[in-house]
């Protein structure tokens, strides 16, 4: 097995702690605009189905750096899990591939997320008429800014699909966990600060987890599971094409 001991160990390395300074920015400014404004940064930011009309090619980076500002305990556990898994990976890596990885990933993530989202659009307007969809293509963003949606189960099922944005750093995160446990295998991790998992295991399972999560699509589930999923996955192609050079640990 081999070991990489870095010459210094930095605690909050400096990708780390921009990227926790931003998304804290941005969470903030995402309540102080809202409330003072009346501006929805997610809607601006956040990440739509290409069909939206609030669909914007720059969301696919932006929206990871969004949470949405009712859920504290999002931005609290990614910021977390960040700092937790991404220290020592910056430490090995270095700062530019750190941040490369990162991006990748959550890129990644965003671009599952859509492709999940197009299966589950062609599927639900398979049974519905071309005027229903046209319908909720021209209103249906403006219906769920108000709170609501559309009564009949197919409308307000596409609705909810193409106009609901998709926040949060999970994606890449979730990335990071992966190459973590690719990394350090046997490093062990003490779920709830007191039950000791090796790296490996606690990858494969929250893997399942979020595997079965996101098949079993439950209503009132707004957790974008195929996105953590695509950001596992995508960093699993980065990580075995960097061991195939071998310049993982370099």
């Amino acid at each position: 097995m081999q070991q990489f001991r870095p010459t210094g160990f930095n605690v909050l390395p400096p990708v780390i702690k921009n990227l926790l300074i931003i998304n804290v920015l941005f969470y903030l400014a995402t309540i102080a605009l809202s409330s003072s404004f009346n501006i929805d940064m997610v809607e601006y930011l956040g990440l739509h189905y290409p069909a939206s009309k609030d669909f914007g090619i720059w969301q696919i980076v932006s929206y990871m750096f969004m949470h949405s500002p009712t859920n504290f305990t999002h931005v609290l556990f990614n910021m977390f899990a960040l700092w937790m898994f991404g220290n020592t990976l910056e430490n090995v890596w270095g700062s530019k591939r750190f941040l490369n990885y990162y991006l990748i990933t959550g890129i990644g993530a965003g671009i599952v997320q859509i492709l999940v989202a197009w299966i589950r659009v062609r599927a639900v307007e398979a049974g519905m008429d071309s005027e229903q969809i046209a319908i909720v293509l021209q209103e249906g963003s403006a219906i769920l800014s108000k709170g609501m949606n559309y009564q009949d189960p197919a409308m307000s099922t596409l609705n909810a699909i193409i106009n609901t944005p998709t926040v949060g750093a999970s994606g890449a995160v979730f990335g990071i966990l992966l190459a973590f446990g690719m990394m350090f295998p046997n490093s062990l991790i003490y779920v709830y600060f007191a039950f000791p998992v090796k790296a490996k295991y606690f990858v494969m399972i929250y893997g399942a987890i979020e595997l079965f999560s996101g098949i079993s699509n439950n209503a009132g589930d707004n957790v974008a599971h195929f996105a953590h999923l695509g950001g596992m996955v995508i960093g699993f192609f980065v990580i075995m094409f960097w061991k195939k050079r071998g310049t993982l640990f370099q």
